[in-house]
């Protein structure tokens, strides 16, 4: 089983690797291919994909953490390529979503409705886990939410009363069960990384070695950074990959913190499990 990270904010200078503000991984097991997220533009997505040398025909699945652009934004120009595979998300995944700017309020939901996607894809959607290929899992729901979210202060929704924040109920993560045991991949983890880990051993059983992707610690404060490394002590911790919308400053509390367990991960990671 093999991760690759397709596109992250961030990729190794010199690299013919493009890089944006997003998230995308290549998840390779038994001679299949699972995608998931498609970053924030089709440009990207599909010059990254060619670079590594993959076809978009290739992706057996798709699978999208939630709502927001920065993970949907290349469904249009991908689903051109490919078409009729099996679009696995959290049903809440077409609400309108919303970023409050000075300007007033701009979408920052998928591009295509539930409609123009259902006729492209198998729309599989289910609040609860559910096995996409042999191995590879989604969370579902992360429910109950006891510890701090990974919230955006600029995130909303639209009621009959007005706006309110986003709730992220679609928010959910990726567990593939490798040979050297569960391995958590996170789009944004808006849910909350304790969360989300607390989900992870609830359902699965067992606790991941290693973590990758974005956990949205960019707002966090010094007691809940405290409270992150504590927990996570509890958990082993696991091996941590971090990129996207952890934020600089919590990467860098966790590497003091943790040392040669936590790496970056960015545009071009390949991670062999």
């Amino acid at each position: 089983m093999k991760i690759i990270c397709v596109v992250d904010d961030h990729v190794q200078s010199g690299s013919r690797l493009r890089a944006e503000h997003g998230v995308s991984f290549l998840i390779e097991t038994d001679g299949q291919r699972v995608l998931f997220d498609t970053g924030q533009s089709a440009p990207v997505l599909l010059h990254n994909l060619a670079v590594l040398d993959f076809a978009p025909e290739q992706i057996d699945a798709l699978i999208l953490s939630h709502a927001h652009y920065d993970h949907t934004g290349g469904l249009a120009g991908l689903l051109k390529r490919v078409q009729g595979i099996p679009l696995y998300a959290h049903p809440d995944l077409f609400r309108e979503r919303f970023r409050r700017t000075t300007t007033g309020p701009k979408r920052v939901g998928p591009s295509m409705d539930q409609a123009a996607l259902a006729s492209r894809v198998v729309l599989r959607l289910s609040p609860e886990p559910v096995e996409v290929v042999p191995g590879v899992w989604t969370t579902g729901e992360i429910a109950p939410r006891s510890e701090p979210e990974g919230r955006s202060p600029y995130h909303m929704i639209r009621q009959d009363r007005g706006w309110t924040a986003d709730p992220y109920r679609d928010d959910l993560s990726v567990v593939l069960k490798t040979g050297m045991g569960l391995v958590l991949i996170c789009g944004c983890c808006h849910a909350g990384l304790l969360n989300t880990l607390a989900c992870v051993r609830r359902t699965f059983g067992s606790d991941p070695v290693a973590l990758v992707g974005g956990i949205h610690l960019v707002h966090a404060d010094e007691p809940t950074l405290g409270r992150v490394i504590d927990e996570l002590r509890g958990y082993g911790p696991p091996l941590l990959w971090l990129g996207h919308c952890t934020g600089s400053r919590a990467f860098y509390v966790l590497k003091a913190a943790f040392g040669d367990r936590v790496s970056l991960c960015q545009t071009g990671t390949v991670l062999p499990f």
